[in-house]
């Protein structure tokens, strides 16, 4: 290139940028008096301030009058034994799966007490995410760094978070033990440090494939340097979580916890007899986004925890539409994985999910009014949180006044390890539930059969669950 062409570029470039700063759409002295005569200064807004200053948001904003005897009768509910930690981890979407299968293992068997092995099935889901990131990696190795699917890879090569697809891809591949078989260890219940350490190491062999591939190495190369990659992921994880177990004895005991029977068992048959084989078929995903087209099947690329598995579908639905198989399915005595905003106006002394809790219009003297396509669209809110969906209280018509979810913080959290949602916040804040397939109509069946329209993996409506 010439110099004097390249000095016109220079110049021209300075020239718009100096035109940019100068011209209109900044804030000039004119625009800033009138900005500020928005702060009178007077009495009201000086102890406004000063409150602010010194205090928590939520605690100035609590609504006093929606603070009466909060009801905690439900009309429809299903029986829990046990409230889960996930402790400081992302494992809301694991605990959740478990909690579901764990409701129906209690009601068939009578045990005082039982727990799935949380860390048993987040070992191999740690090891199958890694799998599924390097073969991403293999897949889109002729792609430039700047590609977006390349950038998503690298900016997401391992998470403790997920959805119900993770619970049934790693399940039924990999089974369930007891959690007294594989208990929890300071790594599973703290996952920061590990995560970031492991996906440190990933992010490196992710550039070492895709400088192998530049070079020009065979597909049978690439999986070999892949599969030692994979142990030493592997030997990372056993480090941290413990080895998963091959098989092992299950001492089953009868209501009153008296021993009954010891059975062996492998992580598969344990399944088969104590949990639910079915996961790949005999659920649905439902979804309520009022942003995108109702009654249209959809899928996420890369949504699965697995290479070897498939993007799980969902239909987007009708909140209304949703209600009406949940309640279904509670009648019937079944739990059901929900997620939702959780952070969206929760009192968490109470265990309260309300949008009269907090009144943030009177405190800061304006409105928010965006509805929920409005606080999709521009990513205010989103699924954060899985919990089990376990009660519901019907009016005299038959219509939802509230609902209940079993929540995986701790029995000292909440309403005794529970979360109790007006149907006005239902509304507002849930996202997906995830539904067996024998509580859902004929006609919402049909529409899984429609081919689903295909989302990037970085669509904001399907960020993992944590």
């Amino acid at each position: 290139m010439k110099k004097r062409f390249l000095s016109v570029i220079v110049f021209s470039a300075a020239f718009f940028s100096l035109q940019a700063q100068e011209g209109k759409g900044g804030i000039n002295p004119g625009m800033l008096e009138q900005i500020k005569q928005s702060y009178e200064g007077n009495a009201f807004d000086k102890a406004l301030r000063n409150a602010i200053g010194n205090n928590d948001i939520r605690k100035l904003s609590l609504n006093q009058e929606n603070l009466q005897g909060m009801d905690t009768h439900f009309s429809i509910k299903v029986d829990s034994k046990g409230i889960t930690d996930q402790k400081s981890s992302g494992r809301c979407w694991l605990f959740t799966g478990l909690n579901v299968m764990r409701a129906k293992t209690l009601a068939e068997y009578g045990f005082q007490s039982f727990e799935f092995s949380q860390v048993y099935p987040f070992f191999w889901d740690q090891l199958e995410k890694a799998n599924l990131f390097l073969q991403g990696i293999i897949d889109t190795g002729k792609s430039p760094m700047s590609d977006k699917t390349v950038e998503w890879l690298f900016q997401h090569p391992l998470s403790d978070g997920g959805t119900f697809t993770g619970v049934a891809d790693i399940v039924s591949k990999y089974g369930l033990v007891p959690k007294e078989v594989m208990p929890e260890t300071n790594s599973s219940e703290n996952t920061s440090r590990m995560a970031s350490l492991i996906s440190l190491k990933l992010k490196e062999y992710g550039l070492q494939l895709r400088d192998r591939i530049a070079e020009g190495a065979k597909p049978a190369v690439l999986e070999k340097e892949k599969t030692a990659m994979l142990g030493n992921i592997y030997r990372m994880l056993v480090l941290n979580l413990g080895v998963p177990p091959t098989e092992f004895d299950y001492v089953r005991r009868d209501a009153k916890g008296n021993p009954l029977e010891t059975e062996h068992h492998t992580p598969m048959s344990f399944l088969e007899k104590y949990g639910d084989k079915q996961l790949l078929t005999n659920y649905v995903m439902l979804m309520n986004d009022p942003s995108r087209e109702y009654y249209k099947c959809y899928e996420i690329d890369y949504d699965r925890h697995r290479y070897d598995g498939k993007n799980w579908t969902y239909v987007n639905l009708p909140v209304e539409d949703i209600k009406e198989m949940a309640i279904a399915s509670l009648k019937d005595s079944t739990m059901m994985y929900f997620s939702c905003d959780v952070g969206k106006f929760l009192n968490s002394e109470r265990g309260l999910l309300d949008v009269k809790n907090y009144d943030y219009e009177s405190l800061m003297g304006t409105t928010f009014g965006m509805d929920k396509k409005q606080r999709i669209q521009t990513f205010s809110s989103g699924s954060s949180h899985a919990m089990t969906l376990m009660a519901v209280d019907l009016n005299k018509d038959g219509k939802p006044v509230k609902w209940m979810v079993e929540n995986s913080w701790g029995a000292g959290t909440g309403y005794q390890g529970h979360l109790i949602m007006t149907d006005d916040w239902f509304n507002e804040y849930m996202f997906r539930l995830v539904v067996e397939t024998k509580y859902v109509p004929a006609k919402v069946m049909e529409l899984f059969k429609q081919k689903p329209i295909r989302l990037p993996a970085w669509d904001p409506m399907f960020a993992e669950e944590e």
